[in-house]
């Protein structure tokens, strides 16, 4: 890891950690300060890494500064019963361009993922997804994308790399190994038509709003598939995250954040964890920069409780049950360990996407299978890889 694409936190940060309870987590977490240097990461889990970018943040450009206020949220709360160790890295400074600074974050996140050490990335705007994305490169692997957005971001490609055009990055540019992206949380009157049809098109996953508040376990599937998350803070409603100057009235409340943080943190495939697009100009009272701290929170709590499911198991452990349903017959698998249901997708020969092979699902879609009716997401995938 190179140390030079990385600033210490903020002195005045650490001194605010060092007079909270030692019970808390600042004393927790292996904190890259000035007077102690980079922390050695063997045996880290977790490493969280602030990104100072948002050069390409449309309309929100003050983001990627004021970090420092969600880190004093976070330090101050206390850890839960947690067996995972935690570092924080510090701080990816703007570089001269802004491809230096995807390029900072990219090498960074690369480094770690081959570690198998979770990042949690503070930004910055939501473009730094795409050098996320970028990171999984060298891994030589399909990835699955979950953004938590009232937008789905395809902008225009000649637009090239924006908080509201990565998307069309991601899809477009080469190497291509996104498999699968799902939206949670779209509003119909921020998209363009065309673009919906874009995500249906492409046999991608979107859920509304409203879809979501009414049975937000019905995202539970989504994130255990995911293996990068990322969350536009717009996506919460202006009442409950006012530090984004594209806030509006509508959407997810911070209790609403919280839980689909968890289900990316329990998700036993889930491998970077992002929160973006935080203007402290717009706060109140820090009441955003508690709510990020209390999403990471909860993240961090979940892969603290995470079960090993698949891909970790073997399906041989689990309970598998036989469904004809019309021309096809489908396979269920649920896990003796968690309960949790997945349904079998068959690829043949192609070794490509075998990581794929088994895709979360509900025990309502098994039910729904035996009444005859093809689960939406194992359409669309066979659809993928047809």
């Amino acid at each position: 890891m190179n140390p030079d694409y990385l600033n210490p936190v903020d002195d005045t940060v650490f001194a605010h950690a060092m007079l909270q309870s030692d019970q808390t987590l600042g004393y927790q977490i292996k904190i890259h300060s000035q007077q102690y240097g980079l922390p050695d990461l063997d045996g880290i889990r977790l490493a969280i890494v602030a990104v100072e970018e948002g050069r390409n943040s449309i309309d929100n450009e003050e983001t990627g500064f004021g970090l420092g206020e969600i880190r004093k949220q976070l330090y101050q709360l206390f850890p839960g019963s947690w067996t995972s160790k935690i570092a924080d890295l510090g701080t990816i400074p703007q570089g001269n361009t802004i491809e230096d600074t995807y390029f900072a974050v990219g090498e960074l996140l690369s480094y770690l993922l081959k570690k198998n050490i979770i990042p949690i990335i503070i930004g910055g705007g939501q473009d730094i997804t795409y050098a996320n994305y970028r990171a999984y490169d060298s891994l030589e692997q399909t990835v699955n994308l979950v953004a938590v957005d009232n937008k789905f971001n395809f902008g225009a490609i000649q637009d090239g790399v924006t908080s509201q055009s990565y998307l069309s990055a991601i899809v477009m540019n080469k190497p291509n190994n996104l498999f699968n992206f799902s939206n949670i949380g779209y509003q119909t009157f921020f998209n363009p038509q065309e673009e919906i049809d874009l995500v249906n098109a492409l046999f991608f996953d979107a859920y509304r709003l409203g879809e979501v508040t009414k049975n937000i376990e019905l995202v539970e599937p989504v994130l255990r598939d995911a293996d990068i998350v990322s969350i536009d803070i717009s996506a919460i409603r202006n009442s409950e995250a006012p530090a984004n100057n594209n806030a509006t009235p509508n959407g997810f409340y911070g209790e609403d954040l919280c839980v689909i943080a968890r289900y990316a943190g329990i998700s036993d495939k889930v491998s970077s964890f992002g929160i973006y697009e935080y203007n402290p100009k717009y706060d109140n009272k820090t009441q955003t920069a508690q709510l990020i701290a209390q999403a990471i929170w909860y993240f961090i709590e979940g892969v603290n409780c995470r079960a090993n499911d698949y891909p970790f198991g073997t399906i041989e452990k689990y309970q598998k049950f036989i469904v004809p349903v019309e021309e096809d017959v489908l396979n269920f698998y649920k896990s003796n360990k968690s309960g949790r249901w997945w349904i079998e997708i068959n690829f043949k020969n192609n070794n490509k996407y075998k990581r794929h092979a088994l895709i979360p699902c509900t025990y309502q879609d098994y039910l729904n299978a035996n009444e005859q009716e093809i689960p939406e997401r194992w359409y669309k995938t066979m659809k993928k890889v047809i």
